[in-house]
C-alpha cells in the first residue's frame, strides 16, 4: 500500500510518463501548472492563431525555398530540415498552452532547421506576453548567442557575417520587446477592470454602511422618542389596573394623559414611518424638538404625576445650535423616562446650564426612591443610544448610580 500512493504522488516525468509530450512540457513550463484549466479559446484567438499559423508555414517556405537553392547541403538534411519546420508549424497550435516549454524546445530546432526560424520567433513572442521576464531573458539570451554559431555554420550569401549577427540580434529584442508590451498592456487592462471593480465594490459597501447608520439613526430616534409616550401610557395605565376605585378626577386625568400620549405616540410614530418609506424627511411634518422644548417636556411630566425641577441657567437659550439644543433635549427626556421607570415617585431635578464658548452641561438627577420598587425590565439600550449621540455632537456622556444611591446623568455638549 505504501509503494502505491508513492506511485501516485510521484513526479509527473518520472516512469512512462516522461515520454508523454504534455508531461515533459509541464516540467518545462512551470508557471504553467499555477494557471489550472486551460481557458477555451475565443473567435478572436482562433483569428490569431491561425494568422500565426499562416506566417510560420510562409517563413517555411521561404527556408525551403532558399534550402533548394543550396546545392551543397545534402538532400537528407535538407528533407530532415523541411520536416522539423513542419512539425514547429504544427507546434503553434500549442503556444497558448506551453508558451515556455515551445519556446525552450524552439531553440536547439532552430538551430538545425532554417525553416523553423519563424516558428522560434512567434514562440519567443508568445513566451514574452504570456511569461514573467525572467523565463523570456533566458530563452532570448540563449537564442542570441547562437546566432553568431548558426551563421558561422550556415552562413547567409547575401549579407556580412556581422551585419547578419546584429540584424538578427535586433530581431530578437525586438520581438521580446514587443512582446513585454502587449504583456504590460493587458496587466494594465486587467488592472483597470480589477480597480473598477473594486471601487464598485466599495461604493456598494459605502452605501450599504449610510444605509445602516441611517436605519440606526432612526431606531435610536425612534426609541426616544416613542419610549417617552409608552412609559407614561404604562404608568398611567398601571394605576388604573390597580386602582379601579380611585377619585373620578384621577380617573379622567389619568385617561387623558393616556389619550394624549398615545395621539402624541402614533404622530411621532408616523412620522419616523413616513421617513422610512420616502428616505429622508418630511417638510411638512412637525418640527425637531430643541432646547426651548424642555419646559413643555416638564409639564407633561408634571401632569403624568412625576414630581419635576427644571433649572436652566443658559446664557442665551436662542443661540444654542439646533443639533445641540435636540440632543440636550433628547437626553433630558430619555433621563426623566428611566426615572420615571425605576424610581417612582422620586423628584427629578433636571438642570440645564453653559454659554457660547464654554459648552452646555446638561444633568439629570433622581434621589433613591423610597420603599420596595418593582423590578422593571430594560435592556439599557437607551443610554447606549444618549452615549453615542452625545459622541456624535462632539460632547460626552456619563451615567451612574450617585453617592446618596440616586442616579445621575451627565453631559458636556460643545457650543463654539
Amino acid at each position: 500500500m505504501t509503494g502505491d500512493k508513492a506511485a501516485q504522488t510521484a513526479p509527473v516525468f518520472t516512469g512512462r510518463r516522461w515520454f508523454f509530450p504534455s508531461a515533459l512540457i509541464h516540467a518545462l513550463d512551470p508557471e504553467g501548472l499555477r494557471h489550472g484549466r486551460r481557458p477555451r479559446r475565443t473567435a478572436r484567438d482562433w483569428i490569431v492563431d491561425f494568422a500565426c499559423f499562416l506566417l510560420a508555414v510562409s517563413i517555411g517556405l521561404l527556408g525551403a525555398e532558399t534550402l533548394s537553392n543550396n546545392h551543397d547541403l545534402p538532400p537528407a538534411l535538407v528533407t530532415a530540415d523541411q520536416v522539423l519546420g513542419a512539425l514547429s508549424c504544427g507546434a503553434i497550435w500549442l503556444r497558448r498552452r506551453w508558451p515556455l516549454g515551445l519556446a525552450a524546445a524552439m531553440v536547439p530546432v532552430s538551430f538545425v532547421s532554417e525553416t523553423s526560424g519563424g516558428v522560434a520567433v512567434i514562440a519567443l513572442f508568445t513566451l514574452a506576453v504570456h511569461r514573467p521576464f525572467r523565463y523570456v531573458a533566458w530563452v532570448a539570451g540563449v537564442q542570441a548567442a547562437l546566432v553568431p554559431l548558426y551563421f558561422w555554420w550556415r552562413p547567409d550569401p547575401d549579407l556580412p557575417y556581422l551585419a547578419t549577427i546584429v540584424l538578427f540580434v535586433v530581431l530578437t529584442a525586438a520581438t521580446v520587446g514587443w512582446g513585454m508590451f502587449v504583456r504590460s498592456k493587458r496587466q494594465l487592462m486587467l488592472s483597470l477592470r480589477d480597480r473598477a471593480r473594486r471601487a464598485e465594490t466599495e461604493a456598494r459597501l459605502r452605501a450599504e454602511q449610510a444605509q445602516r447608520l441611517a436605519r440606526e439613526a432612526i431606531a435610536r430616534e425612534m426609541h426616544d422618542v416613542l419610549a417617552h409616550r409608552l412609559t407614561l401610557l404604562s404608568v398611567h395605565a398601571g394605576a388604573l389596573e390597580f386602582r379601579p376605585d380611585a377619585p373620578r378626577e384621577e380617573i379622567v386625568r389619568a385617561a387623558g394623559v393616556i389619550r394624549e400620549s398615545s395621539h402624541e405616540a402614533l404622530q411621532d410614530l408616523r412620522e419616523i414611518i413616513g421617513v422610512l418609506r420616502a428616505g429622508e424627511s418630511d417638510d411638512t411634518g412637525r418640527p425637531q424638538p430643541t432646547l426651548a422644548a424642555l419646559d413643555s417636556l416638564a409639564v407633561e411630566s408634571r401632569e403624568a404625576g412625576m414630581k419635576v425641577t427644571l433649572e436652566q441657567r443658559v446664557t442665551d437659550p436662542g443661540a444654542v445650535p439646533a443639533s445641540v439644543g435636540r440632543t440636550a433635549y433628547r437626553i433630558a427626556q430619555e433621563g426623566l423616562t428611566n426615572a420615571r421607570k425605576h424610581a417612582p415617585g422620586a423628584e427629578v431635578t433636571v438642570s440645564v446650564t453653559g454659554g457660547p464658548g464654554d459648552g452646555l452641561a446638561v444633568t439629570v438627577r433622581n434621589p433613591a426612591p423610597e420603599g420596595d420598587v418593582p423590578h422593571v425590565p430594560g435592556a439599557g439600550q437607551g443610554l447606549i443610544g444618549l452615549t453615542e449621540r452625545a459622541t456624535l455632537a462632539g460632547g460626552t456622556l456619563e451615567h451612574g448610580p450617585a453617592a446618596d444611591g440616586g442616579f445621575e446623568v451627565r453631559a458636556r455638549l460643545p457650543w463654539g
